[in-house]
C-alpha cells in the first residue's frame, strides 16, 4: 500500500475499510483480560443487563477499529502517531456485528515545532454492518512531510 505523506493529504479525503466480524469468543477473552464487567464476560447474566445481551467493551471496539485503520489504504508516513482526541461510544458492539471504519481528513496545518512534520485531524467513524455508528474517534496526527519538501 502507498504510504501518505503530510504533502498528499487534503481535508475531504476519505478512506474506507473492509469489515471485519466481531467474534463473540474474542469479546468474551478481551474481557477476561482489559474490562471483566458481567456485560461483557457472559452472556447469560449480560441479557439481564442495560445492553440486554453480551456487548464488546467499548476498548476492544477501540482496537478492532484501530485494526481496521492499519489494514485500510489510509498509511500516513510515519504511522497513525496521535496526539490526542475525542473518543465517543454511540452504539453498542455485539458479537457477529461486522464493522468497518471510515476514515476522512478534516483538518491539515505545518507543524511550527516540527517542520518535518505535518499536523493532521481525521474523524475515524466505525460503522456496523447497518451502517449505524458505533464509535467515532477524532484524533490529531502527526505526519511525516516526503523528505524532498521539507
Amino acid at each position: 500500500m502507498k504510504k501518505r505523506y503530510f504533502d498528499d493529504l487534503k481535508v475531504g479525503d476519505r478512506f474506507i475499510s473492509e469489515p471485519l466480524e466481531v467474534k463473540g469468543k474474542e469479546v468474551i477473552e478481551f474481557a477476561h483480560e482489559f474490562d471483566p464487567q458481567r456485560f461483557h464476560l457472559n452472556r447469560k447474566s449480560a441479557k439481564r443487563k442495560i445492553f440486554k445481551g453480551l456487548i464488546a467493551s467499548g476498548w476492544h471496539t477501540a482496537a478492532l477499529s484501530m485494526q481496521l485503520c492499519l489494514a485500510s489504504d489510509f498509511r500516513p508516513a510515519g504511522g497513525i502517531l496521535g496526539t490526542g482526541g475525542e473518543l465517543i461510544w454511540s452504539k453498542p458492539v455485539r458479537p457477529g456485528d461486522a464493522l468497518r471504519v471510515e476514515i476522512e481528513v478534516i483538518e491539515t496545518r505545518s507543524s511550527r515545532s516540527r517542520p518535518e512534520q505535518g499536523v493532521v485531524k481525521v474523524r475515524i467513524t466505525t460503522l456496523n454492518q447497518h451502517g449505524e455508528t458505533v464509535q467515532t474517534f477524532s484524533p490529531t496526527l502527526l505526519v511525516d512531510r516526503r523528505p524532498d519538501q521539507r
